[in-house]
């Protein structure tokens, strides 16, 4: 049995046989000193928590260093501006009847020098403006062709309808410009709901190709009810045919709507004015007589002037220079050049078929309108409005010999229908035909009044003040009436303005609007061409409507320019 003493000893002895104290310290040898292996176990039990310890911290060092050395650029987002979208509104549909309504406001731009005094129709404005279009009128139409200058040559001739500065001579048929023309000269809401029915009117009844035709156009109407009767061919096909698209684009024109920009009748002037091209011959006529190659030629030079589409400059250069190849030759009595007259300065008027010594006014008043609007195309009109001038002057004076005792502002004048110039006095032209000498063979006053201000004449010129006084002496007051009176007028009074203009407008205006057809049928958007009263008026439905839409355009269409400012 062993001792307590051994007893003892063997208690301090670990697990592995190891002595320790008894009171839990280290054993010291017998030097004094710790024991090596349990000094170097503890010391390598500390380091390895020491270097685990390191490890981490470095790792998440280099983590941290990482995120922050290496960050995603940053970048610049735009602003996003969230907004609601409205649902499309619900399509309208077309109101079959264009009825009066009351009490409905012009709401155009009036200017305050020009008061309008015609109270406004009460009819619901439909939408007559161009898809795309600014309020600043667009540059149209030559700007030195100004309004102050007289006459001469292809310099500066007066821009009947320059709409001052860069505006040109067109610049008020669309956009802001037209609206102000509107408020500031008397049209209405009406007149514009008018325009626009009959221009909805003439795209109903273009023909596939292009063209307008008198007497199968109400084949193209797809629209139920009533259809619109055939016209007539009043010469040959070609010429109605030719005259009435001249016409029909001269609408669309007249409105601010050409072949170029985004506008809801693009396609139908692009057509007709394509059909209209086809149809010139290679001498550059347009159809076999001078009025329609007149019309035609009128057509092609102002959208060119209102589009710079250089593909119209040759054709419509050519069309007036047949104009000017077809001018009437001053000549004494007996057909005999008059002294120191040349094929260029001795020229008149024009007639129907060739250069002749006849000076038919008609047809003269188409050439002369024709040559006005090419020389605002910047087209060559050579002495063309020299000799038109001397025409009209020859033409007033032999007709009213009481001119030089004229009061400028009660004295009326006369015009003729035809001035045979080889007998140096005026005529009426004798159809040989008692119904139409009533209605045409007496008067053309209407035309010697436009032809005057186109020609450079002003208000309170004694020309200009006559050929007004007769206009105002028999204003129409109900319809129908002769259509090519009203629309030559109409155009006359506008520039003559003033108080007799104010009253021809109050008349003629309404009467206009309240006799447009509004039906839903084929006929809605047009005028009956019954009774119209002038030669040529059997043409039909398509010619009383092209007239009447012109003269309710009359407000924009060329800027009033004979009344002095």
């Amino acid at each position: 049995m062993p001792n307590s003493s051994d007893s003892r000893a063997k208690s301090t002895q670990g697990p592995a046989g190891e002595e320790d104290s008894a009171d839990g310290t280290d054993a010291i040898g017998a030097d004094g000193a710790p024991d090596d292996d349990r000094l170097r176990r503890v010391t390598a039990g500390w380091a390895g928590w020491a270097i685990s310890a390191s490890f981490h911290l470095l790792l998440i060092l280099l983590m941290a260093s990482i995120y922050f050395l290496v960050s995603t650029p940053e970048i610049d987002v735009p602003p996003v501006r969230v907004t609601t979208i409205e649902p499309p509104p619900k399509p309208v549909e077309k109101p079959k009847e264009r009825a009066l309504q009351a009490e409905v406001q012009l709401d155009i731009e009036a200017e305050s020098d020009h008061p309008n005094p015609i109270s406004q129709l009460d009819l619901p404005v439909e939408d007559s403006e161009r898809e795309e279009e600014s309020d600043s009128p667009v540059a149209k139409g030559r700007e030195e062709a100004v309004a102050d200058s007289e006459m001469g040559g292809s310099g500066a001739f007066m821009a009947i309808g320059s709409g001052g500065g860069s505006a040109g001579m067109f610049g008020s048929r669309s956009g802001g410009g037209r609206k102000r023309a509107v408020g500031r000269f008397g049209g209405s809401k009406g007149s514009e709901s008018a325009v626009d029915a009959a221009l909805r009117w003439l795209k109903r009844h273009q023909d596939p190709n292009g063209m307008w035709n008198a007497v199968s156009y109400p084949n193209n109407c797809t629209d139920g009810g009533g259809r619109c009767e055939p016209g007539s061919n009043a010469y040959d096909e070609e010429s109605t045919s030719v005259a009435l698209t001249g016409y029909a684009l001269l609408c669309f024109l007249g409105a601010g709507f050409d072949h170029q920009t985004p506008n809801k009748y693009k396609a139908t002037v692009t057509k007709g004015l394509a059909w209209l091209l086809a149809a010139q011959h290679p001498d550059g006529r347009f159809g076999i007589r001078n009025y329609e190659n007149a019309v035609a030629s009128m057509a092609i030079a102002e959208v060119y002037a209102m589009t710079g589409d250089p593909s119209l400059k040759q054709p419509a250069q050519r069309g007036v220079d047949v104009i000017l190849a077809t001018q009437c030759l001053d000549s004494a009595p007996g057909g005999a050049p008059a002294a120191g007259s040349s094929a260029s300065s001795g020229r008149l008027g024009w007639d129907y078929i060739t250069s002749t010594t006849r000076n038919d006014s008609s047809v003269t008043g188409w050439n002369v309108m024709a040559l006005k609007s090419a020389l605002a195309a910047g087209l060559n009109v050579g002495a063309g409005m020299d000799g038109a001038k001397r025409w009209l002057e020859r033409v007033w004076q032999n007709a009213n010999p009481q001119w030089r005792s004229l009061d400028a502002y009660t004295g009326r004048a006369i015009m003729p229908y035809a001035y045979w110039d080889d007998s140096h006095r005026m005529t009426f032209l004798d159809h040989g035909n008692a119904e139409v000498d009533k209605h045409v063979g007496v008067n053309l006053s209407c035309v010697g009044m436009v032809c005057a201000v186109f020609l450079g004449h002003h208000a309170g010129d004694p020309m200009l003040e006559s050929f007004a006084n007769e206009a105002i002496a028999s204003i129409p007051a109900a319809y129908p009436f002769n259509t090519y009176y009203v629309y030559y007028n109409t155009l006359g009074m506008f520039q003559v303005g003033g108080e007799r203009w104010k009253r021809w407008n109050g008349s003629v205006r309404d009467v206009l609007v309240n006799a447009q057809r509004k039906e839903a049928s084929c006929f809605d958007g047009s005028w009956d061409w019954k009774d119209t009263r002038f030669y040529g008026s059997d043409i039909g439905r398509v010619l009383s409507t092209v007239y009447n839409c012109l003269s309710l355009e009359v407000y924009y269409r060329y800027a009033q320019v004979a009344v002095k400012k």
